[in-house]
């Protein structure tokens, strides 16, 4: 019997969202394709599934990059022994940290743009490529409440988010009909792992969003029978004030 498998992009800490989606496909029988711009960071979380017996391997990817992200694609997608082509692909990256409108630069501008939306533009489409002349498949972004409103400070972040939205809902009405199945999460509230507990430890657990319960949602939507897919949902810790 051979092995499904997955392409997870963005993955940093061990304890982060992609790094808690790798473990949980794995135990669900995945080999798991570890994508992330730091290699010490994704060995470690491959090493980690692959220790409690697992399948995973990391693959330094920078989601900017279009040779990497073909890269990437090609590797994941060749054909392998007992390894089916993968059928679960996800868009994690992001950078997020307040800038006053007028104190933006140029140059960071465009370094919001081409982590959160351009890196997903890369990513989705090379995923459609692969997945849609096989008639299946999921591929989901990770988005944020941004996509929505813009907040004094974050002009930069929700720009680029508005426009991953974009990118999700585009190919979910363009790849839906060919059996691809896209979504898009918007993310309503800190996370609860390793870079914003360093930054701000006061906060309570019960406010932040689990990053295993995250995961679980986006299992139940790769998932979910054709006849009901979700092309968007939105999570929140129940004491977020939305």
């Amino acid at each position: 019997m051979s092995t499904p498998s997955a392409v997870i992009v963005g993955v940093g800490a061990e304890q982060g969202l992609g790094a808690a989606l790798c473990r949980l496909l794995a135990d669900k029988g995945y080999h798991v394709v570890i994508a992330g711009r730091t290699m010490d960071k994704i060995v470690k979380v491959a090493d980690g599934i692959n220790a409690s017996g697992g399948s995973a391997e990391a693959i330094e990817t920078d989601a900017t990059d279009e040779a990497a992200v073909t890269r990437l694609f090609d590797h994941a997608f060749a054909p392998r022994n007992e390894i089916d082509p993968p059928d679960f692909i996800v868009f994690n990256a992001g950078i997020n940290r307040p800038i006053g409108f007028r104190d933006v630069t140029a140059a960071e501008f465009e370094e919001f743009w081409r982590i959160c939306c351009f890196g997903g533009f890369l990513v989705g489409r090379e995923a459609a490529r692969h997945l849609a002349p096989l008639g299946r498949g999921t591929v989901i972004f990770t988005g944020a409440s941004a996509s929505l409103r813009g907040k004094a400070g974050y002009a930069q972040f929700a720009a680029a988010k508005a426009g991953l939205r974009m990118i999700s809902q585009s190919m979910a009405r363009e790849f839906g009909p060919l059996g691809l199945h896209v979504a898009h999460t918007i993310i309503d509230g800190g996370i609860d792992g390793d870079r914003l507990r360093l930054r701000r430890p006061e906060v309570q657990t019960d406010s932040l969003l689990n990053i295993d319960a995250i995961a679980e949602t986006y299992w139940h939507i790769h998932r979910q029978h054709p006849s009901a897919w979700t092309q968007e949902i939105d999570l929140r810790p129940y004491k977020e004030n939305f």
